[in-house]
């Protein structure tokens, strides 16, 4: 179990003027929310803005440099559009900032950065541990463009073994640890949680249910006939013996595996011996899920209690990195990483960048391996520590039981890339199949494919979905309502055609009406960009409409308004003969409709992304759907809030009622003035 530390991390960056932490779906700290305000309060020196507008690049760093103290601190560079361009830290920021004006010796990527820097901005700490804090906070937020960028950031899932009631429960928990209870983790995927929380029931016979679900059981639940549950929802067991097997569970998450076993063990020979062979299955049963853990845990090394595990990997202008997390000396898991970094930087500059910002806010361990020596290690092992509020260290293991498991990580790591690059391999040919097969002037690097969804016309929504290099980029998805008023229900068209006017229209005001000029931008950009999800083109190089000629032409009846039509390739995919997949028919502007062969992998990948599209659109269509059938008919009346509705749902049971009430009685509920109980009074009997 991890221990929960102090929460200095507020303290720590009011002290250094810090920024946030990103408020990740269940990042450990709770100052998340606090910490956002206060990046917004930091007290930047603004120099920049007020040097002449005709200073750009190596000028306008020089001038900056003058004016520089000789303190720690950091620095932001900003580009012409007011992008951040780079968040670095240093000891000294007048020297760090002035080496930027050196005629020579930058790399290309520095080079560019330098050319293109239009402002900057700084702030001071008392230390460069404070320095150091404050970066990898700022480019988690920010992601500047030339960092270093830790990508898929989500938060580890722990296991919760409630203490908020008599009967604890165990279950899964992402997120703030806001619920009392003895928190063991991280894992490294929710499934690894899964796996581990159904051989604990076996194991343990704990409870997963909610509480409203335990207080309202009248009898057992299946759970407690297959024997992965104690029931004492119903009594089926007293709550000091459901205690000790919430004690027993605790203690196996805490690393005392083997003295559970040895007790299971000496109960269930005890048991054989007094011919009780009923209870000595239940205890033999119990061992075997234990046993079960454990086989799916992997290594787990003598002597290595706390520790994350990392490797790094490079090749092919890309980086993997391998983090193993262990846990009361048992492995619970591994993840691997693919940072975006440009690909002249060696991998100690890579691990310690990434380092600072995976533990920006994660809780680290006591002991952190590493392959080899990271750029600033002794710094940030202290800014560790002082976040930690307990020592923190960092080590490059040389032989013995750490260096094997450094090298088993750089195996995953090597293994990892090699599979990311295959399957990047294989997107590269299928994107330039599509270009060829439409006739594009090259591999389409934003696919955009739509599809609508709704039932009778009712719940209507439009889905967007987005694929790139890297395959289905997930945090590019759209849903759009659908609540044009001259719309038919179950008008496919109209929904389509608003569907295209709000994307357009947004596009064109966030981005401008000339896609070329963004492709002519991403051709200087580093290579690694064109590997990231983070880094997608905002306009689509191709779009695809789940439809056929009708389709196709509302589209382009809305692209032609826009004044965008010449400049946005689109394709409608329209359903083959008898509807079977493989015999699509693809609708384009340029010639007849035309079928691809049955076994092109082209037309396999088409169909990929049409059924993702089809995919997300029921479901976003199906999570409309139930939130409105569990719509409080309250909710339509302008001024009623949470705790009004509250209020009338106690005084008169359910809003029916509400709306059978006469205005007197409307009125004596509390909360409820006379001005808002004839509002109440006259929206029901109005509609009625």
């Amino acid at each position: 179990m991890i221990d929960e530390p102090e929460e200095t991390d507020d303290d720590l960056i009011e002290e250094a003027e810090a920024g946030p932490q990103d408020d990740d779906e269940g990042a450990p700290g709770d100052g998340a929310a606090a910490s956002a305000a206060l990046l917004a309060s930091i007290d930047w020196d603004d120099a920049g803005r007020q040097l002449a507008a005709d200073l750009v690049g190596a000028d306008l760093i020089a001038a900056l440099a003058k004016r520089l103290p000789n303190q720690p601190g950091v620095y932001r560079m900003f580009g012409k559009d007011g992008d951040v361009l780079y968040v670095g830290k240093a000891s000294s920021l007048k020297k760090r900032v002035a080496s930027y004006t050196r005629l020579g010796g930058h790399t290309q990527r520095i080079a560019r950065m330098i050319r293109e820097t239009r402002q900057m901005e700084f702030v001071t700490t008392r230390t460069e541990t404070e320095a150091l804090l404050l970066e990898a906070n700022l480019i988690k937020r920010l992601r500047p463009r030339y960092n270093v960028l830790l990508r898929d950031d989500k938060s580890f899932p722990y296991i919760l073994v409630s203490e908020d009631h008599e009967a604890p429960a165990i279950m899964k928990h992402r997120g703030a640890r806001s619920r009392k209870g003895s928190y063991f983790g991280p894992f490294a995927s929710a499934g690894a949680v899964g796996r581990t929380i159904n051989s604990l029931q076996r194991a343990f016979l704990l409870r997963t249910c909610t509480d409203s679900v335990y207080e309202s059981r009248t009898r057992p639940c299946l759970l407690h006939q297959i024997k992965r549950c104690a029931a004492p929802c119903t009594g089926e067991i007293s709550i000091a013996d459901y205690g000790a097997l919430v004690g027993e569970a605790k203690a196996f998450l805490s690393g005392r595996s083997n003295q559970i076993k040895s007790g299971m063990s000496a109960a269930m020979q005890e048991a054989s011996d007094d011919l009780d062979f009923e209870r000595a299955a239940i205890y033999r049963d119990r061992l075997a899920a234990l046993s079960h853990v454990q086989s799916h845990q992997g290594i787990n090394p003598a002597g290595i209690e706390e520790a994350d595990v990392f490797a790094i990997h490079q090749e092919g202008g890309m980086t993997c990195i391998q983090v193993f997390f262990f846990r009361t000396g048992q492995n619970w898991g591994n993840r691997a990483y693919f940072p975006k970094a440009d690909s002249s930087l060696e991998p100690g500059e890579v691990l310690g960048a990434f380092l600072a910002q995976f533990y920006d806010d994660k809780p680290a361990p006591r002991l952190i391996l590493l392959p080899l020596v990271v750029d600033d290690g002794p710094l940030l092992a202290e800014a560790l520590s002082l976040k930690a509020v307990h020592r923190v260290q960092i080590g490059v293991p040389a032989r013995g039981l750490k260096r094997d498991l450094v090298d088993h990580a750089t195996a995953n790591a090597r293994e990892a890339l090699g599979r990311r690059l295959a399957e990047t391999s294989s997107q590269a040919r299928l994107l330039a199949g599509v270009a060829e097969t439409f006739g594009l002037a090259r591999a389409p690097r934003r696919i955009e494919v739509y599809d609508n969804s709704h039932i009778m016309g009712t719940a209507a929504v439009g889905a967007m979905i987005v694929a790139g290099p890297q395959g289905f980029a997930k945090n590019h998805y759209r849903k759009f309502n659908i609540r044009g008023d001259d719309i038919t229900p179950g008008d496919d068209f109209g929904m389509m055609k608003e569907v295209m006017r709000r994307r357009f229209s947004r596009l064109i005001k966030e981005h401008g009406g000339e896609p070329e000029s963004v492709a002519a931008e991403e051709d200087e950009a580093d290579p690694q960009d064109a590997l990231s999800d983070a880094t997608l083109p905002a306009w689509p190089d191709l779009v695809l409409i789940d439809g056929g000629k009708g389709q196709i032409s509302a589209v382009r009846e809305i692209l032609a308004d826009l004044g965008i039509a010449e400049r946005v390739t689109t394709i409608g995919v329209a359903k083959g003969v008898d509807r079977d997949a493989g015999r699509e028919r693809f609708v384009t502007g340029t010639r007849e409709p035309f079928s691809l062969p049955p076994r092109d992998p082209v037309l396999y990948f088409l169909q990929r992304l049409r059924d993702e599209a089809h995919r997300f659109a029921i479901g976003t269509h199906r999570a409309r759907r139930k939130k409105e059938l569990v719509k409080n008919p309250l909710d339509e009346i302008g001024g009623i809030g949470p705790s009004r509705k509250r209020a009338l749902l106690h005084h008169f049971g359910t809003a029916k009622a509400v709306s059978r009430a006469a205005l007197t009685d409307l009125r004596e509920v509390e909360g409820i003035s006379a001005a808002m109980a004839k509002l109440i009074y006259d929206h029901f009997h109005e509609r009625g």
